[in-house]
């Protein structure tokens, strides 16, 4: 959800600049900074931006510069007599009677002069809309070239587990064979391995090994990440189910941890939970 986006119209003698900075949020976050003559527009705007870029933590900024040298300004007459009684009342207070420039002191009093605001007319709006719009497209645009990096890194990462996935296959023999091993060697320290029912024993490995049979984890396991790869390519913001979707592959690379009994087996299954880190670190940066 990071982006950004800037654009400038000129408009009437004015430069009106727009800048867009987007974030990553669970929703849209919007910080409004505008000059108060587009205040009018806030919700305008607002809905502007939720519409494309839906959800994050946004700063939009308005900033307008004028191309007029001096202002326009006016006398506020009322304040400015106001003052002047008061002026001439100090002035003949004053123990010297001294000729004193009331004029130059009256227009550097407070609201004695104001500046004209300019009319926001519908064709600047059109004008900053157009700006607006603009600075939207390409902070959109910023999104999706940094959502094709990501979605080029997820694909390596679950093809990853998947490979590792193929690395688990040749050890689950192995492993049963070892675990076997272990049984029949303690069996034999302790002097039970002539004196126990061979049928029973053969019967009770069956079940601790249908216990450790990982063949339903990798079957699912296999399935979220087709899975995954196909939420990536649907067109509605698939960020929140892709979330979903770790979370299930989380638990199935757990269970085969929790299965292995075996080191080897077991460090496959912590490279799968480092490559899925990964991908977890990355998505809250999906839309």
């Amino acid at each position: 959800m990071t982006g950004f986006g800037k654009s400038q119209v000129d408009y009437s003698g004015k430069t009106i600049t727009v800048e867009i900075r987007s974030l990553n949020s669970k929703q849209l976050d919007l910080n409004f900074r505008s000059p108060s003559v587009y205040r009018e527009k806030e919700m305008a705007i607002r809905a502007l931006i939720a519409q494309k870029l839906e959800r994050g933590k946004v700063d939009f900024t308005i900033t307008v510069e004028s191309k007029n040298e001096q202002p326009v300004s006016s006398i506020n007459k009322t304040i400015a007599l106001q003052y002047l009684e008061q002026l001439k009342d100090l002035a003949s207070a004053l123990p010297e009677n001294k000729e004193t420039d009331l004029l130059s002191i009256l227009v550097r009093m407070p609201d004695v002069l104001k500046s004209e605001k300019d009319e926001f007319s519908e064709e600047e709006w059109l004008a900053t809309q157009h700006g607006i719009e603009n600075s939207i497209e390409e902070a959109d645009k910023f999104r999706i070239d940094e959502g094709k990096v990501l979605e080029s890194d997820f694909k390596f990462r679950i093809e990853r587990i998947l490979s590792l996935l193929k690395d688990i296959e040749p050890l689950e023999s192995t492993r049963i064979e070892s675990i076997r091993a272990k049984f029949e060697m303690r069996l034999a320290e302790l002097n039970l391995d002539k004196s126990i029912d061979q049928n029973r024993f053969e019967q009770e490995l069956v079940y601790y090994f249908e216990k450790l049979d990982v063949t339903e984890e990798k079957l699912r396991l296999r399935k979220h990440c087709d899975f995954f790869i196909m939420t990536m390519a649907e067109k509605e913001s698939p960020g929140k189910k892709l979330g979903f979707i770790t979370q299930e592959i989380g638990r199935e690379i757990n269970t085969l941890g929790s299965k292995a009994n075996d080191a080897p087996m077991q460090m496959i299954v912590v490279q799968m939970k480092d490559e899925l880190e990964k991908i977890k670190e990355q998505l809250a940066n999906i839309l």
